[in-house]
């Protein structure tokens, strides 16, 4: 009862965090995600780096924060030159760096510092593209996360009732496909919730939203299990209580928000 206590209440206030971070105010939101994407990036690095491989997560962390804010400016229209020059010449800099800390073996490191930032610090730096994709627009971003909770909520609920075959059980043995359509079929009704509130998207493009949100969510969901079952661990932390770290939080989201940064673009 204590844990399930605890973890009601992390979970309860980490939604609180995200919701009103995305509708307070753009900067409020800035500020916020870009901490949580170095703390992802952070924990990302804690679970490659060993003897073999080595990146000093205040170099990706940093990387993270950089391209992360150049993103803002950009999707905000404060800055107008190319401001992406500085976190490519920030990026350049890492690479040279490497000739001087004489690594055992520089290339790994070199790729695992590229891979974290691919895979985790640009999909979080996309969440400025879909804010502003049109104007200022948090519902929009706020819906991708509902999509997602209630995507995970509805596989959860559906999947334990009724759940006998598995979807991918060499990489995630308790999800099933049972569990995949119950959450498919719960994300349409938060589509269907937002077309109220954006009656611009038609219901059929929050529809298509929603299932978009839910294959790559879950996709996304794999890749960091399949990155935790490579390296023989359950959580990438422990910053939430009962809930793991900041990247087991975010994983839906790491495929998802690259899929629905190209639907806004091809629809808006």
């Amino acid at each position: 009862m204590n844990n399930f206590v605890k973890r009601t209440l992390s979970g309860a206030l980490f939604v609180a965090l995200i919701v009103g971070s995305i509708l307070l105010h753009s900067l409020v939101f800035l500020v916020f995600f870009a901490l949580i994407s170095g703390w992802a990036v952070f924990e990302f690095h804690k679970l490659t780096n060993n003897k073999d491989i080595f990146v000093h997560s205040i170099f990706a962390e940093l990387g993270a924060g950089i391209l992360f804010i150049c993103s803002y400016l950009y999707a905000s229209n404060a800055v107008h030159f190319p401001i992406f020059s500085i976190y490519g010449l920030y990026v350049i800099l890492v690479l040279i760096s490497e000739l001087y800390l004489q690594k055992e073996n520089p290339i790994h490191s070199l790729a695992y510092f590229i891979l974290g930032q691919v895979l985790v610090a640009l999909p979080f730096a996309l969440l400025n593209f879909i804010l502003f994709v049109k104007g200022y627009q948090p519902l929009i971003l706020l819906a991708l996360f509902v999509s997602i909770w209630v995507n995970d909520t509805g596989a959860y609920l559906v999947g334990v009732t009724f759940g006998k075959h598995r979807l991918f059980e060499r990489i995630s043995p308790k999800k099933s496909w049972e569990g995949f359509v119950g959450g498919a079929l719960f994300a349409l009704l938060s589509g269907y919730v937002f077309s109220l509130f954006i009656p611009e998207i038609s219901l059929l493009k929050w529809f298509i939203f929603s299932e978009i949100v839910v294959v790559f969510g879950t996709y996304g969901d794999l890749t960091e299990s399949l990155l935790k079952r490579t390296i023989n661990i359950k959580d990438s932390g422990n910053v939430i209580p009962g809930h793991g770290g900041l990247l087991d939080r975010f994983d839906s989201m790491l495929l998802a928000a690259p899929a629905i940064y190209i639907f806004l673009s091809f629809i808006l």
